[in-house]
């Protein structure tokens, strides 16, 4: 039998986006858990996923974010940084998880941990939840930062994302050290 209080809930932040690393987090839920609210993070506010992420840090019984960089997507290609970010953020938990329950179709390679893949897991599963939220929360600060960096592509206004927006200026000024060059629309202007 699986001790329920050792599921880890797992999920990423920034497949799609043209610019930054791609972030993954690992939690482990203190059950039963008291936190209102968790949900996919794409379906909150920026104001209440961060009212959120709080109570998850607080009230939980370990947590841990992964990350894979722009050098590793391009180098392995999105999925496998995906899975990297996720073994790294999973790794890192204490105390360790006796399972981990993975958001999408793919698990990372993990040997002697129970995982399971669940497709929207993040609508679902409490604890994919609040991974979703705290990988979010975290890639969206690391591309306000990056902002400060290389201002003139406005990364804390689209995050990265093939907006429009971010599209023109990375016409205009070409990629950065933080581009994906293996994405096409930035492969198109180096």
């Amino acid at each position: 039998m699986i001790d329920a209080k050792l599921v880890a809930g797992v999920d990423e932040a920034g497949r799609g986006p043209l610019a930054g690393s791609v972030i993954a987090a690992a939690v482990i839920l203190d059950q039963p858990h008291t936190i209102t609210g968790l949900t996919d993070s794409k379906k909150l506010s920026a104001v209440k996923r961060g009212a959120i992420e709080e109570q998850i840090k607080q009230n939980s019984i370990a947590w841990a974010i992964g990350e894979a960089s722009c050098a590793e997507i391009d180098e392995i290609n999105i999925l496998q940084a995906s899975l990297l970010a996720m073994k790294r953020a999973i790794l890192q938990l204490n105390p360790v998880p006796v399972q981990a329950l993975i958001d999408g179709n793919r698990v990372p390679d993990i040997p002697g941990l129970a995982m399971q893949a669940i497709v929207k897991g993040d609508l679902y599963e409490p604890c994919i939840s609040a991974a979703s939220i705290l990988a979010k929360e975290y890639r969206d600060r690391l591309m306000v930062k990056l902002d400060r960096q290389y201002p003139q592509y406005r990364f804390a206004q689209h995050k990265g994302y093939a907006t429009r927006l971010h599209r023109s200026l990375l016409k205009k000024y070409g990629a950065s050290p933080v581009h994906r060059t293996s994405f096409k629309p930035v492969r198109e202007v180096t």
